[in-house]
């Protein structure tokens, strides 16, 4: 039996051989899937409805009516947890209490079954007058279809609406524009988030479905190249997650994403965003061209009446005059074109010179004449002539404008025939919650950053060159600085750069992450952290340069990956190497020089017997209120397992910290002093005498620090996700001759420092220095370790004692 006859024999769907369980069938059926089971999935719900609409409408007597499928349902686009949208249209002459009996008849039986349903029951005037009232109705009535009924009555709305759709685009295509600007501020960018809706995220369905409804219009029409299939793509994705969920879900969470990929019959689910992404970017970009095409259409008609009875003929036709941008480049109605004379066949370097002329005068660029350059631009030769690649620099170092003219390079397939490496990372996904981009867009981004570091360098040309591939790697196996070093030095010759030029672009995305790792990660006071960066860095001009990247990069990333704090400390390293590079020795270690406000404590502390801390509150770079603690401590056993303990139990969340001892001036003694910079959780600050209270009673084994926390864990068990990798500590080798340097890499949680101060004690080893970096979910803390005595420790100790900190971490 026929899925088809299994429902007409049981219209109802409540029976095992009814819609019910055809519906079942039809989902199980692996090899149906896509457009193919869409379709197939609204034919079989179209039949079921339509024969219960047949049969109720003959037993309520009503006549002159029509169900109608609407929205997604109205395109034939069912997916496996979609809603039905239904209209029930009728000419009005029906009694009503037969038209309610015939639209209960309808809408039980969908209820029952439990799917969605959004219904409405309208004569054709009804149903205009609200269109007229509603965008989001208007759209809908844009797509519809009849199930079963009178023909004739939908036609006749058909006609209407859309009459009215385009009688009225005017108004009406501006306020689905701001429709679609506002979901995506809501929603975000659906290809540059981890977790993304693909429904509601700009890029997403109902962009695609907005871009039907402008074509409708008759004003503009989206590029057609790829957008089918870009909208299949997000459809498929959806029908996937609604099969794997068994919901009605828009939401691509991580952990759906490999059950989704694997229904899919991708590798795994960074081939599912990568997909997702490219399909996003497609929509995206479509919904650019055409918002502006539609502004400058309705701008025209605006402005053509009244400049014809300004102007006359003549000045309207003065008035559309190009205006010249480059050789070959021109502006024309506020995009740049080519000129009539440009001829992209004999001008390999017209692609960047146009791009570059367009950024540098702020203007999108014209649909037709990137496609053109596209199709007609000779490849440049390798090397490329100083013309292009001056023409690149020019390009990338026009700030934000460049973000624009550089996606639509892309788009059209040009940014991939300039620079071959660049497809590996396009639409690459970056799991560390600490991106806000994609791996490429993050290398637009950083170009962006770049373009206004500038100034501070000699060599401009090596910094904007060094953003735009210092993560060219991550497209590749293995360690991204070490591959991307060897793909920079191969992109850089091709560009022309000479053998120098290329050596130093080799080396500052090989080390592009060397400054910040080090100056948060160790004791810039030890001579050797100073000398191994002096010597991986090589001179003072690449140091200036590494030092606009790595700000660059870090503000590139996300609002976490960089602060004052972050930058204070790569600016005193950056100091500190230039010294060494300029060819002043490398200092001994002295004790540091206590400031007036340490000094002030630590004499107090030594007075008393007991910590004394300071708290400033400030304003910090993402609005949340941060605090930064300075805590003196006479030298004595756990007192970093007590205070970060402290902390913890104050939800203060650690984003730095530093720890070391200073000697006094005068031999009055040896102080412990901590210095952190941390955020309330809930934006409300600690008393300052209430922390000092809970750091004595830590201190002298009254409050029991690890019950409090782990009574709070309990209290608050994690919540539901992708399970991190287990924390890893590792001993760093040769990173310090004065002390052993251990490194603990885990996910941020409540009391972790606390936990690794506690192993450390137990360990019965001395903590010279601590360095502590949360980036996002994840920690990376520093520990420099002596023994009693004050020497590093012996190798087979040290690996024991980062085996003992991992235990106490899982």
């Amino acid at each position: 039996m026929t899925s088809a006859e299994a429902t007409t024999q049981d219209p109802t769907g409540s029976g095992p051989g009814g819609y019910a369980a055809a519906r079942l069938r039809l989902l199980g059926e692996e090899s149906r899937s896509g457009p193919s089971r869409r379709s197939a999935l609204s034919a079989l719900t179209d039949q079921w409805l339509g024969d219960g609409f047949t049969t109720a409408a003959q037993e309520a007597g009503v006549r002159g009516a029509a169900l109608v499928a609407v929205g997604g349902y109205g395109r034939g686009e069912l997916s496996p947890r979609s809603d039905l949208d239904l209209l029930l249209l009728h000419d009005g002459k029906a009694r009503p209490r037969a038209l309610a009996a015939l639209a209960d008849r309808l809408w039980y039986p969908v209820w029952d079954l439990g799917l969605a349903l959004d219904h409405s029951v309208r004569t054709p005037a009804e149903a205009r007058k609200v269109a007229a009232e509603d965008l989001k109705a208007h759209l809908g009535l844009l797509d519809a279809r009849l199930v079963a009924g009178d023909a004739g009555l939908l036609a006749g709305l058909r006609t209407s609406v859309l009459a009215d759709w385009r009688n009225q685009a005017p108004r009406r295509l501006p306020q689905l524009h701001a429709l679609c600007r506002e979901r995506a501020e809501r929603a975000g960018e659906l290809r540059f988030l981890l977790e993304p809706d693909l429904k509601e995220a700009r890029g997403g369905i109902r962009d695609a479905t907005a871009l039907r409804a402008v074509a409708a219009s008759w004003l503009a029409d989206a590029p057609r190249e790829g957008l089918d299939g870009a909208r299949r793509r997000l459809l498929d994705a959806r029908d996937a997650l609604h099969l794997v969920t068994g919901r009605a879900t828009d939401r691509l969470a991580l952990q759906e994403q490999p059950q989704v990929a694997a229904r899919l019959g991708l590798l795994d689910a960074d081939a599912l965003l990568r997909e997702v992404y490219e399909a996003a970017r497609v929509v995206a970009y479509a919904g650019d061209v055409t918002w502006r095409e539609v502004g400058r259409v309705l701008r025209a008609r605006a402005a053509r009446p009244r400049l014809r009875g300004l102007l006359g003929t003549r000045g309207a036709a003065a008035a559309a005059e190009r205006a010249p941008l480059a050789d070959g480049v021109v502006e024309s109605d506020g995009e740049a074109v080519l000129a009539l004379a440009a001829r992209p066949e004999r001008d390999p370097v017209l692609p960047l010179r146009f791009g570059a002329a367009a950024a540098q005068a702020g203007l999108p660029v014209s649909l037709h004449a990137v496609r053109r350059l596209a199709a007609q631009a000779r490849p440049l030769p390798v090397p490329w002539p100083a013309e292009a690649r001056e023409q690149l620099l020019t390009l990338l170092g026009a700030g934000e404008p460049m973000v624009g003219v550089w996606e639509a390079l892309e788009a059209e397939g040009l940014i991939s025939r300039l620079l071959p490496d660049w497809e590996r990372v396009r639409c690459r996904p970056q799991h560390n919650p600490v991106h806000t981009w994609t791996v490429d867009r993050h290398l637009i981004e950083t170009a962006v950053r770049a373009s206004a570091l500038t100034r501070r360098v000699g060599r401009p040309d090596l910094l904007l060159m060094a953003a735009l591939l210092h993560d060219i790697g991550k497209g590749w196996p293995g360690d991204h600085s070490v591959v991307g070093e060897t793909i920079a030095r191969d992109t850089a010759a091709r560009v022309g750069f000479d053998a120098e030029d290329t050596a130093v672009l080799g080396t500052l995305v090989r080390h592009h992450l060397l400054l910040v790792d080090t100056a948060t990660r160790r004791d810039l006071d030890d001579p050797a952290t100073v000398t191994a960066v002096a010597r991986a860095v090589g001179s003072t001009a690449t140091l200036e340069v590494l030092h606009a990247l790595t700000e660059a990069d870090a503000l590139a990333t996300g609002p976490a990956a960089w602060s004052t704090w972050r930058g204070s400390l790569v600016a005193d390293l950056v100091r500190r190497v230039a010294a060494v590079l300029s060819g002043a020795p490398a200092a001994d270690p002295q004790p540091e020089r206590p400031t007036a406000e340490q000094e002030r404590l630590a004499l107090e502390a030594l007075r008393t017997g007991e910590p004394v801390l300071t708290l400033h509150a400030r304003q910090e770079e993402d609005d949340a209120v941060g605090v930064e603690l300075a805590v003196a401590v006479p030298d004595r056993p756990g007192v970093l397992p007590a205070v970060s303990g402290v902390l913890a139990l104050h939800r203060l969340t650690v984003r730095a910290a530093d720890l070391r001892f200073l000697e006094l001036p005068d031999h009055l003694g040896e102080v412990l002093v901590l210095r952190w910079r941390v955020a309330a959780e809930y934006g409300t600050l600690p008393q300052a005498p209430r922390l000092r209270t809970d750091l004595v009673r830590a201190l002298d084994g009254s409050l029991d620090v690890p019950a409090k926390l782990a009574a709070r864990e309990a209290a608050y068990p994690r919540r539901r996700g992708v399970v991190p990798p287990p924390p890893r500590v590792t001993v760093v080798p040769d990173a310090s001759p004065l002390a052993t340097v251990l490194e603990v890499r885990a996910p941020d949680a409540v009391g972790l420092l606390h936990r690794v101060g506690r192993a450390l004690e137990e360990g019965g080893v001395r903590v010279r220095s601590a360095h502590v970096s949360t980036l996002g979910a994840n920690a990376v803390d520093t520990v420099y370790v002596v023994d009693p005595d004050g020497k590093p420790l012996p190798p087979a100790e040290a690996a024991a004692l980062a085996d003992r900190i991992q235990s106490a971490l899982s």
